[in-house]
C-alpha cells in the first residue's frame, strides 16, 4: 500500500490513464474487426472506406504509447494489404 503523498497520487493518476489505454485499445480492437470483417465478406468497397478509420485508431494508440511506433507500422500495413487483397 502507498505510503507517502505523491506515491497515492501515483496510484490515482495510473487508475486514470488505464482507464483511457483500456478505452484506446478497445477503440483499435474494433476498427480493426470492422475491416477484417468487411474483407472476410468481399467487400472492398467498405474496407477501403473504413480503412482511414482504422488509421487513426492505430495512430492514436501509438501516439500516446498504447502500441510502439513499430507495432502500429505493422498493424497499418496489415490493414493495407488486407483491403488489397480483397479488391
Amino acid at each position: 500500500m502507498a505510503i507517502t503523498s505523491s506515491a497515492k497520487k501515483a496510484i490515482r493518476s495510473s487508475g486514470k490513464k488505464r482507464i483511457f489505454n483500456i478505452r484506446r485499445k478497445n477503440t483499435l480492437h474494433d476498427a480493426v474487426k470492422a475491416v477484417a470483417r468487411a474483407t472476410a465478406a468481399r467487400d472492398a468497397v467498405g474496407a477501403a472506406k473504413l480503412l482511414p478509420a482504422a488509421y487513426q485508431a492505430v495512430d492514436k494508440a501509438a501516439k500516446r504509447g498504447v502500441l510502439s511506433a513499430n507495432t502500429a507500422a505493422r498493424k497499418k500495413a496489415g490493414l493495407a494489404r488486407l483491403v488489397r487483397v480483397a479488391a
